[in-house]
């Protein structure tokens, strides 16, 4: 088993063929995907997904596909990570059938081209992002009296202040309202359409104008290097708020 550092998405790989194994998980990594623990070991799922936060799992049923099929099973009944399942080319429609009834999000057979492998993953991974943004209340998240990291907003001034010092950061309407949609949905990958919206942005506005005015609050967020990143680009999907957020009463 290997275990890597996973700078943005986490993604886990579980095939127990080495060389498929190896060639997907540095391929992912070339193109900027994190895989946090690659297996050749189904048993290891279970207590990697009950301990740690996983965005996708990919799982390959060339080996006991009948035992693979009774984990997946086990594993949608208690997890809701995207599941990417693998499968023989010779298996034929039966095995495809039953690995999406037991809850595969999608199926590959193998041997399978790594650019439909990366673009099947990235498919999953929007998919939950649109889910993530899903909001059953209307109109856009009210922005919020609340501490995260070093600082505290005051919604009323649009005034972030240092908690352990005197300095404070005005904001302009526009950075205020943007963080308020960072704030509302924290540690989630929101895409640039959805921030556009959140922002009140004209909508023939294109991506970079979000990028720009990322850029700014970025600046007013991490006014030194030494302080950690907030907002975290993901590339191929947009950004993610990475503090926790407390709400002050």
């Amino acid at each position: 088993m290997q275990n890597y550092h996973a700078p943005r998405l986490r993604v886990l790989i579980v095939d127990q063929d080495p060389q498929d194994r190896r060639r997907a998980t540095e391929y992912l990594k070339m193109q900027r995907i994190g895989v946090v623990m690659s297996t050749d070991k189904p048993s290891d799922i279970i207590p990697y997904l009950t301990e740690f936060d996983c965005d996708l799992v990919t799982l390959d049923l060339s080996t006991n596909p009948n035992a693979t099929l009774t984990l997946l099973s086990n594993i949608r009944s208690r997890f809701n990570s995207p599941l990417l399942a693998t499968v023989p080319s010779y298996s034929g429609e039966a095995l495809r059938v039953a690995t999406l009834e037991l809850g595969a999000d999608d199926c590959i057979a193998k041997p399978f081209g790594l650019g439909e492998f990366l673009a099947r993953i990235r498919a999953l991974l929007r998919r939950r992002v649109r889910q993530h943004e899903r909001d059953p209340s209307p109109g856009l998240p009210e922005p919020r009296h609340c501490r995260f990291g070093d600082w505290q907003l005051d919604p009323s001034t649009r005034q972030l202040a240092v908690v352990s010092g005197d300095s404070c950061v005005r904001l302009s309407k526009g950075e205020h309202t943007l963080l308020a949609a960072f704030l509302h949905a924290p540690l989630v990958v929101l895409s640039r359409e959805h921030l556009l919206h959140a922002a009140n942005v004209d909508e023939d506005s294109s991506d970079r104008s979000i990028d720009t005015r990322i850029m700014r609050l970025r600046r007013k967020l991490r006014p030194t290097p030494e302080m950690p990143e907030i907002i975290r680009t993901v590339h191929g999907f947009g950004y993610m708020f990475m503090l926790d957020v407390e709400d002050i009463v």
